[in-house]
């Protein structure tokens, strides 16, 4: 069995660690999936989650071998991207992957030197920083290789007063529905391999200069059957946090594990979204269609006990099926989709923090239950 070689339990520090911000990181700039229909797509995330239509790209703008829909809700923002020939790099990833977030592109105010920076501490280069620009401006990118066919194309656009960037049109549209109330990505999940966590907890330390924010191990993550070990990297200024998992040795296939058989290598296993209400939320998202892991009623019985006074109705929570957590900073609330494509691979996580500063340690059992009830519905635990 696998085990974490500097800590057995969780380790939450009371302030973010003193990382080197040698980059420095401002937040996420945007995340690229590559999808197998990025118009159908587009409609999907309109209309299921609110975002907003920004920008196109595709042969209308000169892009002849893909099609790109630019979407965004507050400072989330989404690029759909779908191949439009046979053959080529995004073809090859749907192939392996399914729909899958490619790129998680982070922004900052240089790119040249974050490219150097990273390539000089051992990143692979994806691409060299090159600057592309319109009547708008410009705007420098550049990109490094992390786990699996993930990308980190790092962003600089100062420069640049356009939709998104050159390449792309303002995307009209007539439909736009209401937004969902969903304000920034909190943090982003990776799934990795066997034994492959400290390697890119590693890689993250040593090549961008993150520090470990909290672990958990097997005894932390864990039912009667499956179980997984998970390390949370962060920046210096706490804007960028990437958990790391890897599975654990279980009586059955863990959901790490489903998700490197069905995503076939490693990748972004969920984005977890925010919002200054999760009840409002999450009852728009239901009425749009979006589908929540379900949690037992039982759940509720006894988890005041456990977190103490909130300031939200347990009623609305428990019809929501919405989980709460505390720590020494206060509390959170969170909800995790479905998967949001055919593969069981990506979904997302709605996440209210009242203080909070941790990642729901007091819900994984409920949480992994949950995620095995589907598993076994899909005949793969």
């Amino acid at each position: 069995m696998s085990t974490l070689t500097d800590t057995t339990s969780l380790k939450l520090k009371k302030e973010f660690p003193e990382a080197e911000d040698f980059l420095p990181l401002n937040g996420t700039d945007h995340v690229e999936l590559y999808v197998g229909n990025a118009k159908q797509a587009a409609h999907f995330y309109k209309t299921a989650f609110g975002f907003q239509s920004v920008a196109y790209a595709g042969l209308e703008t000169g892009m002849k071998d893909r099609v790109s829909y630019v979407l965004q809700q507050d400072k989330i923002r989404l690029v759909l991207t779908s191949p439009l020939s046979e053959s080529g790099e995004i073809n090859a990833h749907l192939n392996k992957h399914g729909d899958g977030v490619k790129n998680v592109a982070l922004w900052v105010d240089d790119a040249t030197k974050s490219w150097q920076e990273t390539t000089k501490r051992g990143a692979v280069s994806v691409f060299e920083p090159k600057t592309i620009e319109d009547e708008n401006g410009k705007v420098v990118l550049s990109a490094i290789e992390t786990y699996g066919d993930t990308v980190h194309i790092f962003v600089e656009r100062s420069a640049y007063n356009g939709p998104f960037m050159p390449g792309y049109r303002k995307w009209k549209s007539h439909y736009n529905p209401s937004d969902a109330g969903l304000k920034y990505i909190d943090h982003m999940v990776g799934n990795v391999g066997w034994n492959e966590m400290n390697k890119w907890v590693d890689f993250y330390a040593r090549v961008m200069g993150f520090a470990q924010l909290i672990s958990f191990d097997d005894k932390d993550i864990s039912t009667e059957y499956t179980a997984l070990m998970s390390k949370v990297m962060t920046n210096g200024n706490g804007r960028i946090k990437f958990p790391i998992n890897e599975p654990a040795e279980g009586k059955k296939k863990s959901q790490i594990e489903e998700y490197i058989d069905f995503y076939n290598g490693p990748g972004v296993q969920h984005i977890a979204v925010a919002t200054d209400n999760i009840i409002e939320t999450v009852t728009a998202l239901k009425d749009r269609g979006v589908e929540f892991l379900y949690v037992p009623d039982n759940y509720y019985d006894d988890v005041l006990d456990r977190v103490g006074e909130i300031d939200e109705e347990l009623k609305e929570l428990k019809e929501l099926g919405i989980l709460i957590d505390r720590d020494d900073e206060g509390y959170l609330l969170q909800l995790f989709t479905k998967p949001v494509a055919d593969r069981p691979t990506l979904f997302f996580e709605i996440i209210q923090r009242k203080g909070a500063k941790s990642f729901g340690k007091g819900n994984f059992k409920a949480l992994f239950e949950a995620i095995e009830r589907e598993q076994d519905n899909r005949g793969t635990l």
